[in-house]
C-alpha cells in the first residue's frame, strides 16, 4: 500500500510501505476512506514533535471500513464503517479507569503518527480497537465525520469544557483555524454572551463570523482593548489559546479577567513566559490538555442531528494520492484559505428505514 511517510524535519513522502496487519488481539485494521491533515502534523514536520521517529507514518483522523479485527475485539466487525479516533484507549490502567484516555499508561494515548504508523495510509492498523474506533451514524457523511477524530472533541473537551464557558460568559478564541474555529462552534453551545475571535488573517476571521463569532478582532491590532471595551474593563471571562505560539499565549493571559479561565489547546514547540508577577494576584485559572475524546459519542450524536456545523471547516478536497499537494495547501493556509482539508472518497450510501 501507501501512506505519508515522515523521514525527518522538512523531509516527507507519499510512498510505497507494508501493509499492515494484526499484532495484537486488539487490532483493528481499517481500510481508509476519508482522512484529514491535523496542525499537528504541521509541528511533526517542522520538527517540534521530537519522539515522532523517521519511517513513521503520519495522521491520527480518518474514518473506513473495517476489514480485520483481533480474536479480543467484541465492539466491531469487519464490514462496518468507523471513526477512527486521535486516541486510543486500552481501557484498564487509571487513567482510563477514569475517562482520561489522552494519558492512557497501557499502550494507548496519542500513538497513531506519533509513535506507530498513523492514518495517512491507504490502510491503518488500530490498537485496543474496542475503545478506539467508533461506528458511524448512516447520517453522518465521512467528509464530516473526519473531523470528529480530533479537532471537535479537542476543542470542546481541551477548550470550552476545560475552559468552563457558562451562559453570559464572554469567551476570546485567540486563533481562528480549524481548532479556534470548533472552539467558537462548541461554545455556543452554552450561550455565552458573547464570543470574540482573534486572528491575523481575514479570511479566517471572515470564518469565525460564519460560525457564531460575534465580533472579531485583528491580532495585530492591540485586541486586548476591544477585550477591554467589551467588558468595561474586566477581560474575558474565558480566553481560550488555539496558536501554539508564546506571543498568542501571553496575549491570552492579558486578554483574562480576575477570576477567569485561560483555557490553551495549542501545540507549543517554544518556551511561553508566564507572567505570575502580573497574574498571581488575579485568580486566574489556566489548563492545558491533550484530548481525552470521552466527548466522542456525544459530538457524534450532535452530528447526526445536524447539531455541528463540521461541513462548513471543509474547504478542499483530494484524492488520497495528492497527499503532498493537500499538505502545500494546508501549509499555506494564509494564501489558499484552506481550514480543513479531506483526502479520500468520503462518499457512502445512506439506507432510508421506514416506519413500519
Amino acid at each position: 500500500m501507501k501512506g505519508y511517510v515522515f523521514h525527518g524535519p522538512g523531509q516527507s513522502a507519499w510512498e510505497e510501505i507494508p501493509d499492515p496487519s494484526v499484532k495484537d488481539a486488539t487490532d483493528a485494521i481499517v481500510r481508509v476512506d476519508a482522512v484529514t491533515i491535523c496542525g499537528t502534523d504541521l509541528h511533526i514536520l517542522k520538527g517540534d514533535v521530537p519522539e515522532v521517529r523517521p519511517g513513521t507514518v503520519l495522521g491520527h483522523e480518518a474514518v473506513g471500513e473495517i476489514v480485520e479485527v483481533g480474536g479480543d475485539v467484541r465492539t466491531v466487525r469487519p464490514g462496518e464503517r468507523v471513526l477512527v479516533s486521535c486516541i486510543s484507549a486500552c481501557g484498564r490502567c487509571r487513567y482510563c479507569r477514569e475517562s482520561m484516555y489522552g494519558q492512557c499508561r497501557g499502550g494507548g494515548g496519542w500513538i497513531l503518527g506519533h509513535l506507530i504508523d498513523g492514518t495517512q495510509a491507504e490502510y491503518v492498523r488500530v490498537p485496543y480497537a474496542d475503545l478506539s474506533v467508533h461506528a458511524l451514524p448512516g447520517a453522518v457523511d465521512s467528509k464530516d465525520a473526519v473531523l470528529l477524530a480530533d479537532i471537535f472533541p479537542t476543542s470542546y473537551e481541551v477548550g470550552v469544557l476545560n475552559g468552563r464557558v457558562r451562559p453570559g460568559d464572554t469567551v476570546v478564541v485567540v486563533g481562528a483555524g480549524p481548532i479556534g474555529l470548533a472552539a467558537i462552534a462548541t461554545a455556543r453551545l452554552f450561550a455565552p454572551e458573547r464570543i470574540v475571535a482573534v486572528d491575523l488573517a481575514a479570511s479566517r476571521l471572515d470564518a469565525a463570523k460564519q460560525l457564531g463569532a460575534d465580533a472579531v478582532a485583528d491580532a495585530g491590532e492591540s485586541p486586548e482593548q476591544l477585550i477591554a471595551d467589551l467588558t468595561d474593563g474586566l477581560g474575558g471571562d474565558v480566553v481560550v489559546e488555539a496558536v501554539g505560539v508564546p506571543e498568542s499565549f501571553e496575549l491570552c493571559t492579558r486578554m483574562v479577567r480576575p477570576g477567569g479561565h485561560v483555557a490553551n489547546i495549542g501545540v507549543h514547540g517554544r518556551p511561553a513566559t508566564l507572567h505570575l508577577e502580573d497574574l498571581w494576584i488575579k485568580n486566574v485559572t489556566i489548563t492545558t490538555g491533550l484530548v481525552d475524546t470521552y466527548s466522542t459519542p456525544t459530538l457524534l450524536r450532535m452530528a447526526a442531528a445536524g447539531r455541528l456545523p463540521t461541513s462548513q471547516l471543509v474547504t478542499h478536497t483530494f484524492p488520497l494520492e495528492q497527499m503532498e499537494e493537500a499538505y502545500d495547501v494546508f501549509a499555506r493556509a494564509a494564501d489558499t484559505g484552506a481550514l480543513k482539508v479531506v483526502l479520500g472518497d468520503p462518499q457512502h450510501d445512506v439506507v432510508a428505514v421506514r416506519p413500519v
